[in-house]
């Protein structure tokens, strides 16, 4: 009995001890930053209010002395100054643009010894951003040039079954496209739904750099034959080692060619990405019908590019687009990525008139302004990788049917519940 009641002693001073030391279920110091506009833009002339709300400890801090910079999108803070909490609130003025576009403010303060930073961003006129890239005037011919070589390549698409990456549900192959020729290709998974039935098929572009992709079966799921690709030319089942070696050999792929519009390293994979859409329409799951394109960051830029170019693809989806209006900093505004000629990377050694006329034949926003079909349009105004100012200067151009989904507080990433609106959407378009 004795040994009994000294275990249970025990037992309940552990306990004691346990409670004592419990972890905190929240951060000590909780806050949030909140534009007096609910979706964060503003009327040109509009000045726009922030408020910084926090507690510690559930207490509104009082008196804590709040530091601000603000700034033109893309661009080093111009306005500097401090405010201090008032009953758990700080206030902040971001003073009226008369031009449009998009100011960030970035606050921090400091509570127990730790420094709290927030930043938000706001739009004045964003529907009035016009691109600052030129339009050359034998744009089109340059790509009706540049798809006729590309299509009459008369090589067979190489199709392998991956039984290892197959369900009973969802059958993936590994296919190689050729673009101009056997050395010129691109490399893919293709996911199809197991069921017999003809399908809507979907396009899904890379985002930037030479990585290893994966078979999206997500899609597939939900009905759509899918193709997600790699457009380097790099075998997809190639080993690590392989992997990096061929980043080093690609290298920063985005300045390789800017010399001419017809050897700048784009080419190849912008008539890749319409050679995969000739390969999926030849495919007997096509339901013969519906034809999409998906994808984020420079594949919201090649899904975009994808359904400019191709004259059978009927909707789009495009995620925080790269390769929008990338002269902007050559203008004193952002520009989109890869973020050329910024003070951070002046690239001087490079004719910065010759590279801007290269890449006005590749600039999303050219490509936009011949978008004919629906689209699904989303980015964050957080965003450090492709400006807002950028995205918003190559959707503006858009004159097709799109639906516009904006969410201030996100950066170069997506919602799940905004992809999921996406997938929705795309499935509505298809049952038209």
């Amino acid at each position: 009995m004795r040994r009994y009641l000294l275990l249970l002693f025990a037992l309940m001073a552990t306990h004691v001890v346990s409670a004592q030391m419990a972890k905190p279920q929240r951060s000590y110091v909780d806050y949030t930053l909140l534009t007096s506009e609910a979706d964060g833009t503003y009327a040109l002339g509009e000045v726009a209010e922030l408020r910084l709300l926090a507690t510690a400890g559930g207490n509104g801090l009082d008196g804590v002395q709040v530091r601000f910079d603000i700034g033109n999108d893309g661009m080093t803070a111009d306005l500097h100054g401090t405010t201090f909490f008032r009953r758990g609130e700080a206030r902040v003025t971001i003073p009226a643009m008369t031009e449009p576009g998009f100011r960030h403010c970035s606050v921090q303060f400091e509570v127990a010894g730790k420094t709290y930073k927030k930043t938000a961003v706001v739009g004045f006129g964003i529907d009035k951003i016009e691109p600052t890239i030129a339009q050359p005037i034998d744009f089109d011919l340059f790509w009706r040039k540049t798809l006729k070589e590309a299509r009459a390549c008369s090589l067979p698409v190489e199709v392998t079954p991956i039984p290892e990456q197959s369900t009973d549900e969802i059958e993936v192959r590994m296919v190689r496209i050729p673009v101009f020729g056997a050395e010129s290709c691109i490399y893919g998974y293709l996911s199809v739904p197991r069921d017999g039935k003809p399908h809507p098929v979907l396009f899904v572009p890379p985002g930037a750099g030479v990585k290893r992709i994966h078979p999206d079966k997500q899609y597939a799921k939900q009905g759509f034959v899918t193709l997600v690709v790699e457009v380097h030319g790099e075998p997809i089942n190639a080993s690590d080692e392989e992997i990096k070696a061929a980043q080093k050999r690609i290298g920063n792929y985005v300045l390789t060619g800017t010399d001419h519009a017809s050897e700048y390293y784009y080419r190849r994979i912008y008539a890749g990405c319409v050679r995969a859409i000739d390969y999926l329409m030849t495919l007997p799951e096509w339901d013969g019908k519906h034809v999409g394109v998906t994808g984020g960051s420079q594949g919201g830029a090649l899904s975009i590019v994808t359904a400019a170019l191709h004259e059978e693809v009927d909707f789009v989806s495009a995620f925080y687009p790269a390769l929008c209006d990338v002269s902007g900093f050559l203008h004193g505004r952002a520009g989109g990525w890869p973020r050329l000629f910024t003070a951070e990377k002046p690239l001087e050694h490079l004719n910065a008139k010759r590279v801007m006329r290269t890449l006005s034949y590749y600039d999303v926003v050219n490509f936009a302004r011949r978008v004919r079909v629906p689209g699904f349009y989303s980015y964050g105004f957080n965003d450090r990788t492709c400006p807002p100012t950028s995205m918003a200067a190559a959707l503006n151009c858009i004159k097709a049917p799109k639906q516009l989904i904006t969410t201030p507080a996100s950066a170069h990433w997506r919602y799940p519940e905004v992809n999921n609106q996406a997938t929705e959407w795309m499935k509505e378009q298809c049952n038209q």
